[in-house]
């Protein structure tokens, strides 16, 4: 019985001729031109995708207020606080050792120089005047006779000699006398207001006790600290506007530069005179002063508008070409109640009034200005 075998189909199966094997191709190659079509569809018809890119783009571009600036002349001022004090101030004391008598002034008057201002008991000193003034005549007589004695041949050098000393001890007793009698007097040293007295009739007073205190407010000194920048703007004799706490405004005048800065504060002493006819200002007032010191070109902008750099500088941000954010550094030169003075930008600046704190450097806004993005908020 003969085994079956196997069909040798080696080198026989082929697809050529299968039904449908054509059309394999032409799918795949369909599948082909549809994925090319679909990777080069990004670069040929914009995608939706990169719509929403350029809208965030758009949105990301801030809106500014913007203020137009031209640079103006500005008188440079150096302003200072400080305070009044006396042209002089001395403590009065008793010259002698007694029993008040009388007291003419009261505390608060104005004085002369040389016035009288009390009295101490001085009948002692009185009789001592007097002795010391008749022990002189003696002692004249005395000087006199040997001179003529000695003219006569009588009397000696010696003799004349020892009647010259005793007459020129007796002036001196009569000198001393006549200092301690006017030293019972009490006078002011010089014109000005009597700030402190503690006379009374009938008290005892001892040499060298305090008895008042006058002051000189004619001319006042006002007194400042300047920062040691500004020293080199300031000279002697420069004129000065002095404004009192009391709301009263003087001029004066530069009298004193400091050459030495204090040690804490690194600043110097700087003294305004301001006259002060019959005394009127007290020392003491608080006051401030501003000192001319030149003319420069510079803004009139709000302090709300300054921003800080990044290396902590002070200036201001402005558009520029393009649209683009420029900060600019800055230095004030003049405050007022309403805005400051500053110098550092160009002659003419579009400042960034609003929004200044949304932007930096080199980005790009949308400027608008300031008056128009106002009425945009105001309308309904």
């Amino acid at each position: 019985m003969a085994k079956d075998s196997a069909p040798d189909l080696t080198g026989k199966l082929t697809f050529e001729s299968d039904k449908g094997a054509g059309k394999s191709k032409w799918i795949a190659v369909l599948f082909a031109v549809l994925l090319i079509g679909w990777m080069g569809s990004g670069y040929i018809i914009p995608s939706e995708a990169s719509d929403n890119t350029a809208e965030e783009t758009a949105a990301k571009i801030v809106t500014v207020a913007v203020m137009p600036s031209t640079a103006q002349d500005i008188e440079l001022v150096l302003t200072a606080e400080g305070q009044s004090m006396p042209d002089r101030a001395t403590s009065i004391r008793a010259k002698a050792s007694g029993q008040v008598t009388t007291v003419s002034v009261a505390r608060g008057d104005l004085v002369t120089a040389g016035q009288e201002i009390g009295r101490i008991d001085a009948e002692t000193t009185e009789a001592q005047v007097l002795q010391a003034q008749t022990q002189l005549e003696q002692a004249t007589r005395d000087y006199n006779n040997a001179i003529a004695l000695q003219n006569r041949g009588v009397a000696t050098e010696d003799r004349v000699s020892q009647a010259r000393a005793a007459k020129a001890a007796a002036e001196a007793a009569v000198t001393a006398a006549e200092e301690q009698l006017d030293n019972a007097v009490i006078r002011a040293p010089f014109a000005g207001r009597l700030n402190d007295l503690t006379l009374d009739v009938g008290e005892f007073v001892d040499d060298g006790d305090p008895v008042a205190e006058v002051l000189d407010n004619d001319p006042l000194t006002v007194v400042v600290q300047v920062p040691q920048q500004a020293l080199s703007r300031l000279s002697k004799g420069q004129m000065a506007e002095v404004s009192f706490i009391t709301g009263e405004v003087r001029p004066g005048t530069v009298g004193f530069i400091g050459s030495n800065a204090d040690q804490q504060t690194r600043t110097f002493r700087v003294e305004v005179i301001v006259d002060n006819p019959d005394s009127v200002m007290p020392a003491g007032l608080s006051a401030r002063v501003a000192v001319p010191t030149g003319q420069a070109r510079g803004h009139f902008i709000s302090p709300a508008i300054l921003s800080l750099g990044s290396a902590g500088d002070l200036g201001v941000k402005t558009v520029v070409e393009g649209d683009a954010v420029a900060f600019v550094a800055i230095s004030i030169v003049r405050a007022q109640t309403d805005g400051i003075w500053i110098t550092g930008l160009d002659e003419k600046a579009q400042i960034i009034t609003v929004g200044q704190g949304f932007v930096n450097a080199g980005d790009v806004v949308d400027p608008q200005p300031a008056a128009a993005l106002q009425a945009a908020e105001i309308t309904p």
